[in-house]
């Protein structure tokens, strides 16, 4: 029999990892060429993951559980190394200490990721496989918050002369804006699981924005591919914000089920 524990991990680490290489690629990309010493720490995490998904690939859902807890742990601390180096990197830029091309946002955005991947590591160690029906409304903001940096993102490197995009962009973004801040006001009221209606109101409602925002970037993505607009956005950027919103779909699906099972 698997064990959900096992599967779960594998899981997130297949996914986040992945992640957090890319955010040592992007950051990398947005350094300038003075910048060598920045440009081969993120060459280093770049390297870091790769060496963990090569061990994830050696893994499987039956593997002995205390091997992935094991691995769980060292995969940890490979997220905590990477989180602080983005904040020391957004600690720099808000000092203006460097100038470059990523936003103070998307590093901050990038460690909260980061943050968010070594905390779910550690619950998965301590057993929890699913967040309480009280936690759910957090995880909501969590990833609410992602998408919509995401939408602001997009509309920000989009060439100006894209103006339908733009607009686009724009509008998720002040739909996502909304959503977290109807989200962030039921988690102050903290309804405990008896309101279970109301948390299962939020989920479809966030289910439906994310899909629509899913389908616009797996469009703007497909055009980026095809060079058919004019943006300053990484091909691989496109297909990362897209392979998000695809995760926070499955993660209300699994919020569903832990509901039905209260």
């Amino acid at each position: 029999m698997v064990n959900p524990i096992v599967a779960r991990s594998l899981d997130e680490i297949r996914f986040w990892s992945r992640i957090m290489k890319e955010h040592a690629f992007f950051l990398s990309l947005g350094f300038t060429y003075d910048q060598k010493q920045l440009i081969a720490e993120a060459q280093h995490f770049i390297d870091l993951f790769e060496r963990i998904e090569e061990k994830l690939s050696r893994l499987t859902v039956n593997s002995e559980p205390r091997l992935v807890q094991a691995f769980n742990n060292e995969v940890h601390q490979a997220a905590v190394a990477i989180w602080a180096y983005k904040r020391k990197v957004l600690g720099m830029t808000l000092r203006c200490e460097i100038r470059h091309n990523n936003y103070p946002l998307l590093i901050d955005h990038i460690s909260r990721e980061a943050a968010y991947f070594a905390n779910r590591l550690k619950e998965l160690n301590a057993g929890v496989l699913a967040p309480k029906p009280d936690d759910i409304i957090k995880e909501n903001v969590f990833f609410l918050k992602i998408m919509a940096d995401h939408a602001k993102f997009i509309g920000h490197l989009l060439d100006p002369s894209e103006r339908k995009l733009v607009d686009q962009a724009r509008e998720f973004s002040h739909d996502f804006d909304q959503l977290l801040y109807q989200a962030i006001d039921l988690e102050h009221m903290k309804p405990q699981s008896k309101t279970i209606p109301l948390l299962d109101q939020m989920l479809d409602q966030n289910r439906v924005s994310v899909k629509s925002l899913r389908d616009f970037k797996k469009t703007a993505r497909e055009l980026i591919e095809a060079c058919r607009i004019k943006s300053n956005i990484h091909p691989l950027l496109a297909d990362h914000t897209f392979r998000e919103a695809e995760r926070f779909l499955e993660i209300i699906d699994l919020y569903e089920a832990t509901l039905e099972n209260v």
